[in-house]
């Protein structure tokens, strides 16, 4: 999607409810590729693999399979002219269903959350290894050309990140290894998987650690939601509710870089279809505090909040920014959208959201979606 604030395409049909409105959308991803490919997407029921299946099948592939482990009335986006599946891809049958007769393989399949998830409930993060380990196995035994794995910037030395003024992270900052207990060592370890399969069975992988991605149609509720849209929706209930309070876990002064989800889809598929064989950063260098991210929240929600800072709560590393050089120096392009611009589109769209649900008396969907 591309944002009217860069003098670019109105973004409504990219946030319609209309699922066949949005995949009648102009393609995110432009690049020279064979549509005749069979692609899977797997964690197609979450916030970043919904995005990538509709901008698949903007492309005009004619076999996109997503597969997901919940029920597909539970995903956040689903399309029919997908080959939606409900599988449980721990289950090592079932990578070998998903994949078969597979070209191209997008794993964005995980166990994960925002900070409150990841911090407690480390095993459940840890178990994603076997989704990552049995679907490239099953990519090795059906002949897959490509395969993607999502990995996160929680891969990095966390000795590195232990100041808000943070040096940006590059690629190679990952080793001596210290990654984020659980979610990080999950990631870091399918990292080797993927390049262990590439050099000894000739496998073609490509990863790309992604920064903090955020954006419509993403989980705003229910206890997995990341930072952003975890304090536009407090920021939201102040607005509606008139009481312009708001809860920041830490202090305010820890920085972070934010990706918008569609900066993310279009570089996720440029690296998929690179000759980059080592795991390159794929997120924003715009390092902002926790503090100028409620700033920005506060002009797109349009409200004046009274801060309260909640020390007890899980904060994460001080620091983190992506070093965006190699991804410059190989594809000539870094995810260009600015925080404010897609927090506007991001908070617009979760306010129309929680409008509806208070409206309706409902509860919504995104927080039992997992």
């Amino acid at each position: 999607m591309s944002l009217p604030t860069n003098g670019h395409p109105d973004p409504s049909p990219y946030l319609s409810s209309d699922a066949g409105e949005r995949i009648a959308a102009d393609p995110i991803f432009e690049g020279d590729v064979d549509t005749g490919r069979t692609v899977v997407v797997c964690g197609a029921g979450g916030f970043i693999g919904g995005h990538l299946v509709a901008d698949l099948l903007r492309q005009g592939y004619p076999e996109v399979r997503a597969v997901d482990i919940k029920p597909p009335s539970h995903w956040f986006q689903k399309f029919d002219g997908a080959d939606n599946r409900s599988l449980d891809l721990r289950e090592k049958e079932n990578c070998y269903r998903a994949l078969e007769n597979a070209d191209h393989v997008y794993n964005l399949a995980a166990d994960m959350g925002g900070m409150g998830f990841i911090e407690n409930n480390k095993a459940l993060c840890m178990l994603s290894v076997t989704i990552n380990t049995h679907l490239l196995m099953a990519a090795r035994d059906n002949d897959v050309d490509r395969y993607f794995y999502s990995s996160s910037a929680c891969v990095y030395n966390q000795e590195l990140q232990s100041t808000s003024d943070v040096e940006p992270l590059s690629e190679e900052d990952a080793y001596p290894a210290l990654a984020e207990d659980g979610y990080g060592w999950e990631k870091l370890f399918s990292e080797r998987m993927c390049r262990h399969f590439r050099e000894d069975f000739d496998l073609t992988t490509r990863v790309a650690r992604y920064h903090n991605v955020y954006g419509p149609f993403g989980t705003y509720d229910g206890g997995r939601e990341k930072a952003p849209a975890a304090l536009t929706r407090k920021a939201i209930a102040a607005k509606l509710s008139g009481s312009g309070d708001t809860v920041i876990w830490g202090d305010g002064t820890q920085t972070r870089s934010f990706m918008y989800v569609d900066d993310c889809v279009k570089g996720t598929q440029k690296i998929m279809h690179s000759d980059i064989t080592d795991p390159i950063n794929l997120g924003s260098d715009e390092l902002v505090t926790i503090n100028e991210l409620v700033d920005v929240i506060e002009a797109a929600v349009g409200v004046d909040l009274e801060r309260e800072y909640d020390l007890t709560k899980p904060q994460g590393v001080d620091g983190r920014n992506s070093d965006n050089t190699k991804i410059q120096r190989e594809l000539g392009w870094e995810p260009p959208t600015a925080l404010r611009d897609g927090m506007e589109v991001t908070a617009d769209w979760i306010e129309q959201q929680m409008r509806r649900h208070a409206e309706q008396e409902t509860t919504s969907r995104f927080a039992l979606a997992h």
